[in-house]
């Protein structure tokens, strides 16, 4: 009996929360021309006489924070995690022989080198990028690298990649009580805030659909929750250089809300998997001070799916139809 391989895909993180790890990671996360479409020559240019100097010296330090209070990545801890969670899901049903390992994007631990090492576990892996919406600058890296394997290779592996899974019942039953679950505990704030990551607009623009499934995952969540307008908006955030990215802009919009007399603001997150760097440091610290600066009392970050029962159950859910548990 042939075994299924699951592997759970992320972006990845620096190796350790110091100026060389960080600015090895961003070098090869910046050189991706999926991440970055500005004409090569120029990006090249910018990236290792702008960015690549400066910039890590700055992101170590924030990285610094999280390897103080987590002892390590968050990003990489929650996906560990999420494997063994997982495994122990699959290892109940006897008659499936699954191995659940995790890769990212980024960093040693690709998809050519796990591929390398299952080999021998039988005909199928299957890929699972733990972005909920599809975008070209995230989970097509993933169809680059089998691209470039199957180039190589005389024989093919069996590989499938989940593309997305924005409307997948699951998830949007694991989101939302996540929110409700937090509200249960904490309270309800005055108004919830769906920030996605952004993309710039150009993506959108030449075909890319993340802009519109954040809007239906948004939508949906606010459906699910029932919220009124008044109550509820979505954002993106991360933005990068001077381009138009997608909007509204997250920072932007956390000073409008509290201009407006919000003052208990709740964020979710819902393009994240896990928390990190983006929730953990630009939601909570960066996006608090403004929203206390323009008059909000507290940001309230709700926490990523991480390693919840409900996030594992789906993403079981997700999986499950293409393992063949009669091999």
């Amino acid at each position: 009996m042939s075994k299924t391989v699951i592997l759970l895909a992320n972006l990845g993180t620096p190796d350790a929360p110091t100026v060389p790890a960080v600015r090895a990671f961003l070098r090869e996360f910046l050189s991706d021309k999926r991440v970055v479409e500005v004409p090569r020559l120029l990006w090249l240019f910018i990236l290792h006489v702008l960015i690549l100097p400066r910039r890590p010296q700055v992101i170590a330090k924030n990285y610094q924070q999280l390897w103080d209070e987590y002892g390590d990545s968050p990003l990489r801890l929650f996906t560990e995690s999420q494997c063994k969670k997982l495994q122990a899901v699959f290892d109940k049903k006897s008659e499936a022989q699954v191995t659940v390992d995790y890769i990212f994007t980024y960093g040693q631990r690709n998809l050519r080198s796990k591929l390398a090492e299952y080999k021998q576990c039988g005909d199928r892996v299957i890929v699972l990028p733990l972005y909920p919406q599809y975008s070209c600058s995230t989970t097509a890296a993933f169809y680059d690298q089998l691209a470039m394997i199957n180039r190589a290779s005389r024989h093919i592996p069996d590989v499938y990649i989940v593309n997305n899974y924005h409307q997948h019942p699951s998830f949007q039953k694991a989101l939302t009580q996540s929110v409700t679950s937090f509200w249960q505990q904490h309270g309800k704030g005055d108004h919830l805030l769906s920030s996605f990551h952004g993309v710039p607009q150009a993506f959108a623009d030449k075909g890319d659909p993340y802009y519109r499934q954040c809007v239906n995952t948004a939508n949906n969540l606010q459906e699910q929750l029932g919220l009124s307008d008044e109550r509820f908006s979505f954002s993106f955030q991360s933005r990068l250089g001077k381009a138009q990215w997608l909007s509204p802009y997250t920072d932007k919009t956390v000073q409008e809300l509290a201009k407006s007399g919000v003052k208990v603001l709740d964020v979710v997150c819902p393009s994240f998997s896990v928390d990190c760097l983006e929730t953990l440091e630009e939601i909570t610290l960066e996006n608090g001070a403004i929203f206390k600066e323009f008059g909000g009392l507290k940001l309230r970050l709700i926490p990523c799916l991480n390693d919840s029962e409900g996030h594992i159950n789906m993403m079981a859910d997700i999986v499950s139809p293409f393992i063949n548990v009669d091999q």
